[in-house]
């Protein structure tokens, strides 16, 4: 159903429950120009930079117009400012988990519960702590699994590295949603949905090291286009998950970039790059407020 669940995942920009990674060895740097748009007015500058949250070491891409972007700016907006892990840890375990009905092996189709099981024992992971969680969590813990043996790593990605420098200059940092209303997009997924998703996950594991390279290969190049390609082809045929993870939320966040564009001010919005790419995309959404968001060429 989906092409790539752990793609879309990572490009999506959904930042929990991805745990830190041991540090890799130095590697030799590899130039990368993401892209990167403007919606301005005489008073008000706001760029959009697409990101993709875990990347493997030696991308450069703090760079060049990117980086002058972001000096120029007083505000970095994040997706969401990670709290603190007692706080990650409270919201996980009060959402992820069900202490009772059917286990999440019993939820599973027949036909997927033998290459679930595989998955848990290739991984070393114990089924007694999977089958309580919710399948919406099983599937993004299942699909952080094969980016960590790729050499995908949070620490790489671009909130992490923005943040650290927007702390270093003093600006102000702030988050379109928090991690508990993260969390709380998969509770809005009827159960049907939630299985769906993680039954897709374990069906495209095999595949993640493929459509992973494939995405960050677009990212990094400035292809959104084909992005767009690679995101629309994983969601097409779950409008539901479509919907809550993507197209609610540009809404949203198009209403947000309208709100502060009233305000004066030079702002840098960081967020996954496939909430900028193809059809209902935010700089779609914002066409609504008769906003337009320009590509800057570098």
């Amino acid at each position: 159903m989906f092409r790539s669940v752990t793609a879309a995942f990572a490009t999506l920009g959904l930042a929990f429950a991805l745990p830190a990674c041991a540090q890799p060895a130095p590697v030799a740097a590899k130039d990368a120009d993401p892209a990167l748009w403007v919606v301005k007015d005489k008073d008000t500058t706001i760029y959009l930079f697409g990101t993709i949250h875990v990347l493997k070491p030696g991308l450069t891409w703090f760079d060049e117009a990117v980086k002058k972007a972001f000096d120029k700016s007083g505000t970095l907006v994040l997706e969401m400012v990670e709290p603190d892990q007692a706080t990650q840890q409270k919201v996980v375990l009060s959402k992820a988990f069900a202490l009772d009905g059917p286990t999440l092996s019993e939820q599973l189709p027949a036909d997927k519960r033998p290459a679930f099981a595989k998955a848990l024992k290739d991984n070393g992971l114990p089924l007694a702590q999977y089958d309580r969680m919710r399948p919406w969590f099983a599937a993004i813990s299942l699909s952080i699994l094969p980016l960590e043996k790729l050499g995908y790593d949070p620490a790489n990605g671009p909130e992490g590295i923005l943040t650290r420098a927007a702390k270093a200059q003093h600006k102000q940092v702030m988050g379109l949603e928090t991690f508990e209303g993260q969390m709380s997009l998969f509770d809005k997924l009827s159960h049907k949905g939630q299985v769906d998703l993680l039954a897709s996950t374990i069906d495209e594991l095999p595949k993640a090291q493929e459509n992973m390279d494939k995405m960050v290969a677009d990212w990094a190049a400035g292809r959104p286009d084909e992005l767009a390609k690679e995101m629309n082809a994983s969601l097409k045929d779950t409008p539901e998950v479509a919907e809550t993870l993507l197209i609610n939320r540009n809404k949203q966040w198009a209403g947000w970039i309208a709100e502060r564009m009233k305000k004066p001010g030079t702002v840098f919005i960081a967020v996954g790059a496939g909430h900028l790419a193809g059809p209902g995309s935010v700089q779609d959404q914002l066409q609504r407020y008769r906003l337009k968001a320009v590509r800057i060429r570098y």
